[in-house]
């Protein structure tokens, strides 16, 4: 091994430990990963719903973690990329791969129930991996459709239970215990505790309550090209999702 390379091997050591499975002068930052090669195997599963040419765009990485998705937009000639993450620690590792890689991304420390600071809105949002680690999940998805998503959304979402979705009325009778008897309602499992040894996984969703979810906060389902991955698009919110007058 040269010495540039003992040098990054050293600072990656030194960064780790690493979520992302990144390569960085050709060493890799979480080869034992317990996914395995991630998440470059699941990109794989998508990539071709991101246009490969993405001059002239804006993307914006939220929760981008080591900066895997950040790095692989400006690979693809985004005129722009804007990254944050509320965690220090990924955020000294994604800048570290970005210097390592040439690319120019604007990382920022920020929560997402802030990204009205932003100011401004983006021709891409990637929401990857953020929404079971919220406990105001629906709020979060508010925020974004409000102030930081122009046109299209990247998302993603741990979910379990059916994946099935049930065909229900848009309505129920107050004694109609239809909907939540039946395993493919949308369902919005808590977690008080931990999950995966995780304390910060909060609320886990089947398919039908993420879908329902990005529906009421106004994106449009353009593509499912895997199980917990959608391509939205941001349309109007539906009129009945303003919160009713006080009584």
């Amino acid at each position: 091994m040269d010495t540039r390379n003992e040098s990054i091997s050293q600072r990656i050591a030194e960064l780790g430990p690493w979520f992302h499975n990144l390569r960085i002068g050709g060493i890799q930052t979480a080869p034992e990963h317990f996914l395995g090669d991630y998440p470059e195997f699941k990109w794989q599963g998508f990539c071709h719903v991101v246009p490969e040419d993405l001059s002239g765009c804006s993307v914006l990485d939220i929760g981008c973690n080591a900066g895997f998705y950040a790095l692989e937009m400006a690979r693809r000639g985004a005129s722009e990329v804007v990254a944050i993450d509320s965690d220090p620690h990924y955020l000294r590792q994604a800048r570290f791969a970005a210097d390592q890689a040439g690319a120019d991304i604007d990382f920022r420390q920020m929560s997402v129930y802030d990204v009205g600071n932003l100011g401004r809105r983006f021709d891409l949002v990637i929401f990857m991996g953020v929404l079971y680690h919220l406990r105001h999940p629906l709020l979060a998805l508010d925020l974004l459709h409000e102030h930081v998503v122009g046109e299209n959304m990247l998302f993603q979402c741990m979910q379990r239970g059916a994946q099935d979705v049930a065909d229900l009325a848009s309505d129920h009778d107050f004694d109609d215990d239809t909907p939540f008897r039946e395993d493919a309602a949308p369902r919005l499992h808590f977690i008080e505790h931990r999950f995966a040894r995780d304390p910060t996984n909060w609320f886990v969703p089947n398919r039908a309550a993420t879908e329902a979810m990005l529906r009421s906060s106004g994106f449009a389902i353009e593509a499912h090209p895997e199980p917990e991955v959608y391509l939205c698009r941001r349309t109007a919110r539906p009129e009945n999702t303003d919160p009713p007058p006080c009584r």
